[in-house]
């Protein structure tokens, strides 16, 4: 099994953004020791809690602390930006660090709804043809005159750089399809909404048709996981996030609190809350020891057929999150 960083850049109670960065560097040189695949960062608008509204930023600023990582975004949200930015952009990167760049995409806003009309100038935001536009900035990257006629007549530089890995993102199975179609990677966010299924990557193997970009399909899922020697650590751990989470669906004040604070949250629960985190943790957050969450996701792996797990952990201490990345490379790697 192989084993990916996705990185979110969450600032825990007590810490700062720049902190947050700083920890991002640290995480990506240890998974590059330790032999993970590749490192993504997220793009999130809006709030406090994430230091990570220009992911393509921090992956050039990684690729120069790194050796063999391969690095990106997981993912860009296309919603924001014209085909042409999106293909200048990661060839400049492609440019920086050869053979080491993916272009992940998403059609998220990665915020809400205000900060998404803030980033389109107050313009209306358009959601529509999101495949289309992909597919004119996939055709940019290769230096490819586009069908659409407002992209015909400029090239995307720098020209002639080695192309970047391309990767859509998807939650619920819609972009399965649109990927196979387009023979570009794809990457399931089980920690977003579960639902992960054979059905989804079946959809996108039988219509998966090999291209410039890929020869043959490729498949990596993302889960939450928080990982330590023990059960009890890693439940005490999960705490913070576990409760931005849940949050997070109540429309609720969404910091990371300290393990003490979470679990003095996680006695005032109301019984139906308790029962969104038991099922958040059988689909959506691995929370165990080493033994316990890489079988699951080796066993996963072998039943619905991907090889690629992609990690996004989040613990308030740096010490305990680079702990979970140690744990499951030993394990599986």
């Amino acid at each position: 099994m192989k084993l990916s960083v996705l990185d979110q850049l969450p600032v825990t109670e007590g810490q700062t953004a720049v902190g947050a960065i700083e920890k991002t560097i640290e995480l990506a040189q240890l998974a590059d020791q330790l032999g993970f695949e590749r490192m993504w960062f997220a793009e999130h608008h809006g709030g406090a809690s994430y230091a990570s509204s220009a992911p393509e930023i921090i992956t050039a600023y990684v690729a120069a602390a790194t050796k063999r990582l391969r690095l990106g975004t997981g993912g860009t949200m296309m919603m924001h930006y014209s085909p042409l930015k999106m293909a200048e952009v990661f060839k400049t990167l492609s440019a920086l660090a050869p053979g080491r760049i993916d272009f992940g995409v998403g059609r998220a806003p990665g915020g809400d709804m205000r900060s998404a009309k803030a980033l389109a100038s107050g313009n209306q935001v358009k959601h529509d043809d999101m495949y289309g536009k992909l597919l004119t900035t996939l055709e940019l990257i290769r230096d490819q005159r586009p069908a659409d006629l407002i992209y015909r007549e400029t090239l995307a530089s720098p020209v002639n750089v080695r192309l970047p890995e391309a990767w859509l993102l998807g939650s619920s199975g819609n972009s399965a399809m649109e990927a196979g179609r387009m023979g570009i990677n794809y990457s399931f966010a089980q920690f977003f909404m579960g639902g992960m299924s054979k059905e989804i990557f079946e959809t996108y193997r039988n219509f998966f048709e090999p291209s410039y970009y890929a020869e043959k399909p490729a498949i990596n899922v993302a889960y939450m996981a928080t990982v330590a020697e023990t059960q009890e650590e890693a439940d005490y751990e999960a705490g913070p996030v576990e409760i931005h989470r849940l949050m997070l669906t109540k429309g609720g004040k969404l910091d990371f609190l300290t393990p003490e604070g979470a679990q003095d949250v996680k006695r005032r629960l109301t019984e139906m809350d308790k029962i969104k985190l038991t099922e958040d943790r059988k689909y959506r957050h691995l929370v165990g020891t080493p033994k316990i969450v890489g079988d699951q996701i080796s066993q996963e792996g072998e039943l619905f057929g991907f090889d690629e797990a992609m990690i996004v952990s989040i613990t308030h201490s740096q010490a305990k999150r680079l702990q979970t990345y140690r744990l499951l490379a030993k394990e599986l790697l």
